[in-house]
């Protein structure tokens, strides 16, 4: 075993036996990197004044997109099942409760590339990994003592919700079983989120048939869920159906929509989460509407230009995504003479709306890795919690970021 390989082995051995992260090794490839990046407390606030700035954005804009006609939700590419659940408003000064933004570090500055305000994962590793890391190496966390923030937000979005009429007494945490990144990330939240319940596999939630009311078998009981963490995104429930052929996602929003079931994240999280809103923002900067001059100049330094339409061909390199789309999924990547740069190959999104935005070239970095040196493009990720500016996270990959990237520590020294 060479020296690259011990180190790591010391260094995620323990955390693995403490089983709060387990997947530092996924399909069987290294995940976690063995080393620790060396960066400065100037470039953490910048990202983080990004973040904020960007954040507060996207919440008045969303507050007001909830109120918007059908063909504007529809054009937004939420789907028609989950309408009323979308235009279900809260008391709460922030849009989601645990959502991250992700960033390329450019010649031009810090741009935005995307926000998954819904279902962000990564959250283990910015929250816990990195402090196990900087203490391996003897360096400071820049994410220190940040998971008072997951806290304080989960407990003012359920005192939202309490507010609003909603019952609060039995909460449930849930993923898809058996997924040790999903499974973890969410048994993760439910012990720093301060209120408390259990973790449900989604397979095991159902409707009860005397009240619809959704619920989970305890000890030969079925018992109702007011409080629905979901480590699931919003697009699937409006799509989600039994065996039977019965659409119990749908029913699920509606429950939201009817005061019978809290969830978190909130409706407004999952109408942020379509990418369709950057384009919407890039059309409104252009036609100078809707922002005040403060908010044109946040978009003018930290957006990307997107367009529902291709506007770049033979004329700048850009990406296509689709709005739901995840990890890289369905992303392809042209010269700006409309040649193939880089494609992803899963199909799961590829029947979705897309948007095309410019190219942000990501900086370059060489790790050490289980294989050797590896080079790749580095990403940066800065979660937005309670509307606040939180813990950050890094990724590597190639060209595409996708869901079997390298996760890189990073730290003062």
């Amino acid at each position: 075993m060479n020296k690259y390989n011990q180190m790591r082995e010391q260094m995620y051995q323990p955390i693995r036996e403490e089983g709060i992260f387990t997947w530092d090794l996924t399909q069987g490839q290294e995940y976690a990197l063995g080393q620790c990046k060396t960066i400065t407390e100037s470039f953490v606030d910048e990202i983080r004044v990004a973040t904020q700035c960007i954040g507060d954005l996207y919440g008045r804009l969303t507050c007001a997109l909830q109120q918007g006609s059908d063909p504007l939700l529809s054009e937004l590419g939420i789907p028609h099942a989950a309408f009323l659940f979308c235009r279900t408003t809260l008391p709460l000064s922030f849009i989601t409760t645990i959502g991250r933004f992700d960033f390329a570090c450019t010649p031009q500055g810090i741009k935005m590339m995307e926000f998954n305000s819904d279902t962000p994962t990564s959250v283990v590793e910015a929250y816990y990994v990195n402090e196990q890391a900087c203490r391996f190496f003897g360096m400071e966390n820049p994410n220190h003592g940040m998971e008072a923030h997951i806290t304080k937000a989960f407990q003012q979005t359920v005192t939202a919700y309490q507010e609003s009429g909603y019952g609060i007494h039995t909460k449930v945490f849930t993923s898809i079983g058996g997924h040790a990144e999903d499974e973890g990330t969410a048994k993760f939240l439910l012990n720093h989120s301060g209120i408390g319940g259990r973790f449900i596999p989604l397979s095991q939630l159902g409707i009860l048939l005397e009240d619809h009311q959704l619920c989970y078998m305890d000890e030969g009981n079925w018992v109702s869920v007011d409080v629905l963490y979901r480590l699931h995104a919003g697009e699937f429930f409006a799509k989600d159906q039994t065996e039977q052929g019965y659409p119990i996602g749908e029913h699920i929003l509606q429950l939201v929509a009817g005061k019978r079931l809290a969830m978190i994240n909130p409706p407004s999280a999952f109408v942020a989460q379509t990418k369709a809103i950057q384009a919407l923002i890039w059309s409104l900067h252009e036609q100078n509407q809707f922002f005040t001059p403060e908010e044109h100049e946040v978009i003018e330094t930290y957006f990307l230009p997107t367009y529902l339409d291709d506007e770049f061909s033979g004329e700048k390199p850009y990406v296509k995504k689709p709005i739901f789309g995840r990890e890289g999924g369905a992303v392809t990547l042209y010269s700006a003479e409309g040649e193939i740069l880089a494609k992803d190959g899963e199909d799961e999104y590829r029947d979705q709306m897309m948007i095309y935005q410019e190219l942000a070239e990501l900086p370059t970095m060489e790790v050490e890795t289980l294989k050797g040196p590896y080079r790749g493009k580095l990403l940066w990720g800065c979660f937005y919690v309670g509307g606040q500016a939180s813990a950050l996270v890094t990724r590597l990959d190639r060209e595409i970021t996708g869901n079997l990237a390298y996760y890189l520590p990073f730290g003062y020294k």
